[in-house]
């Protein structure tokens, strides 16, 4: 796991060694074992790539990257981990290639000769990494499918420029830092910006599954993966829960490939619950497990935890998070770069610093909700379609009469929003789930004259893609793959790799195997969710391994008590930072809106919780990087 940069100038203008070493200092948190730059000239272009390494396979200094092929012609920088290559070594020493350590970045170089840019069909793992083919004048970047691992980049006067980071590829000097006013209002939807748009105007995100291929000096992205929900396999229930959990299996035990020490964050939820319990069945040491907790019962996960912790007897350690951990942020804006409004980033950074005292990899459990169905909206989305119209038009009319909750979790609460929703389409009605500001609070909140700067409507027509695509159109399976594209890389990917990274941890996702989600994605939709059972199959499969207790349990999220300590130990953070006339200049905002907001959410007569946390990480970002 590491960092990468780079700068590739097909105009023949040389590359500085020191601009290259910049870019890589920015990153010593993702790679703090190893630095390594190459700057060479080849046919008219000048290259330099970077390479922060943090050392989990080959702790040797044969694994030092840059890292080039026997020829020294072709060269990468690669961060992550491909867990099939020992098998791919064996397929290219058969082929004649000749290896000099046993990373498996020296198996992808190999890979590119033998296949080309074809190679990523091949890998299984997460990465993000470039080559720099001297002979073909060839650049090549590639992203995993799923988008664990990031990669940035900006191409302007024929000059690419790369980077694990924001703060990394900000070092290099190429980025107009001008902000891209329609990736402030996805943001205000989404609380992400999704792929391939940045805050910056002409700075990019690759997006998961694809590759950018820049060919002197001419530029091409393309796709090479998708999940297929329509060829569905005909299998039987029983059988579909035992290849799951043999799939499942098979990749915890990859995942448990390292040379340095190796543990799990466990929620106690379903998904962690099943990795660690798998751990505990493949692995010949004692399972190390990191929990986080709250002092607000409403939030703390601890007690399931500790069940599974007792139930496999493992080495468990826990953390508390108060108020005071808000004073990481600083730190966590620099490292995320630009507006990122999940505030579970927060417990999430705490679990992977204290696991990381003890370990250097750790397994989760993200991907189960999205591939078999484990949030509340999926329910509300398929009781909505299967709702008649006169029933839906009576829902809306008395969910007007319905008294707000200041509590998140409350029930009648709940039953508002799904109210209120039933009769929108369906690209509307899941915006309205998903969303911190719907459009009708948007168009409150924004000014005049940003309003004329984004296009109506962007996010209905961004999640209507995935939801309407066929022959999956409005169905479980579309709603699965629209999570799988949009929230799942965008926003829970993206905090596992900053804040995990951030602690020089890696993190492993064993529910995020490609071949694991092509099998599932090809099962009957009711196997996922059956009679509104979330999670119907993976439970099935698991019932002999995981306490009852932990499987039917209600799903808490990791979430944090921001919203309480916004109108106690936060409150003057909150209003200095959002009420500020520096704030209010910046000109995107109606400011009588957003001190309404303030006020009524600090008096306790309404709950602004993520739209007032998603503001103050816009102020605090804008802080940071363009003041």
């Amino acid at each position: 796991m590491c960092g990468i940069a780079g700068i590739i100038d097909f105009s023949n203008k040389k590359i500085e060694e020191q601009v290259i070493r910049d870019m890589c200092s920015k990153m010593t948190h993702r790679g703090p074992d190893d630095e390594g730059v190459y700057t060479g000239q080849a046919n008219g272009t000048c290259a330099g790539l970077g390479h922060r390494r943090l050392k989990i396979i080959d702790l040797s200094t044969a694994g030092h990257q840059p890292m080039s092929n026997e020829t020294g012609k072709i060269w990468i920088v690669l961060n992550g981990e491909i867990y099939n290559y020992k098998e791919l070594r064996q397929e290219l020493e058969n082929k004649g290639h000749r290896f000099k350590s046993n990373t498996d970045t020296e198996s992808v170089v190999h890979l590119y000769e033998e296949y080309g840019v074809d190679c990523v069909k091949k890998l299984r793992g997460m990465f993000a990494f470039a080559i720099w083919d001297e002979l073909n004048n060839t650049v090549m970047l590639a992203r995993d499918r799923v988008g664990k691992k990031p990669l940035l980049y900006t191409f302007n006067n024929n000059r690419l420029s790369f980077a694990s980071e924001f703060c990394a590829l900000l070092a290099g000097g190429e980025v107009n830092k001008e902000v891209n006013p329609a990736a402030v209002d996805y943001y205000l939807t989404f609380g992400y910006i999704p792929a391939p748009l940045t805050i910056y105007q002409k700075v990019f995100k690759l997006a998961p599954a694809h590759i950018l291929i820049i060919k002197a000096g001419d530029i091409s992205i393309k796709k090479y993966w998708e999940l297929d929900y329509a060829n569905k396999i005909d299998i039987a229930e029983e059988q579909a829960a035992k290849e799951t959990l043999s799939l499942l299996t098979e990749s915890v035990r990859l995942r448990l490939a390292s040379d340095v020490p190796l543990g799990a964050f466990l929620s106690g939820g379903i998904d962690s619950s099943a990795v660690v319990g798998l751990m505990s069945e493949v692995s010949e040491t004692k399972v190390k497990t990191f929990s986080v907790g709250f002092e607000d019962a409403r939030y703390d996960e601890l007690a399931y935890a500790r069940n599974i912790a007792r139930r496999f007897n493992t080495e468990h350690h826990e953390f508390i998070v108060r108020p005071n951990a808000l004073e990481i942020l600083p730190a966590l804006i620099e490292r995320y770069g630009e507006p990122y409004a999940d505030s579970s980033c927060i417990p999430t950074y705490y679990v992977a610093r204290e696991t990381k005292k003890y370990v250097t990899v750790a397994l989760n459990g993200d991907g189960g909700d999205e591939l078999f169905a484990g949030y509340e909206r999926y329910q509300a989305m398929i009781a909505s379609e299967r709702m008649p119209m006169l029933v839906k038009k009576t829902a809306l009319a008395f969910s007007a009469l319905l008294p707000d909750s200041l509590d998140s979790k409350n029930k009648l609460r709940k039953l508002k929003r799904f109210l209120s929703a039933a009769a929108l389409p369906t690209a509307s009605r899941y915006l309205k789930w998903v969303s911190i500001f719907d459009e009708t609070s948007k168009n409150q909140l924004i000014s005049d004259n940003f309003g004329k700067s984004v296009s109506d409507s962007q996010a209905l027509t961004f999640i209507g893609q995935f939801l309407g695509k066929p022959p999956i159109a409005n169905g479980l399976d579309a709603l699965l793959l629209t999570d799988t594209l949009t929230y799942l890389p965008y926003d829970l990917l993206v905090k596992v790799d900053i804040t995990s990274m951030a602690n020089s941890l890696e993190a492993r996702s064993p529910f995020l195997d490609h071949k694991l989600m092509e099998f599932v994605a090809r099962l009957p939709q009711q196997y996922k969710m059956k009679r509104y059972i979330k999670k119907y199959l993976l439970k099935k499969a698991i019932k002999d391994l995981i306490p009852n207790e932990n499987i039917q349990r209600p799903k808490m999220g990791f979430g944090i008590p921001v919203g309480e300590w916004f109108r106690k130990e936060l409150k003057g953070l909150l209003q200095e930072s959002l009420l500020s006339e520096k704030s209010s200049r910046r000109g995107y905002f109606n400011p009588s809106f957003v001190k309404n907001m303030v006020k009524n959410h600090c008096e306790g007569r309404a709950d602004h919780t993520f739209r007032l946390w998603s503001l103050l990480m816009l102020e605090l970002w804008h802080e940071r990087f363009v003041d």
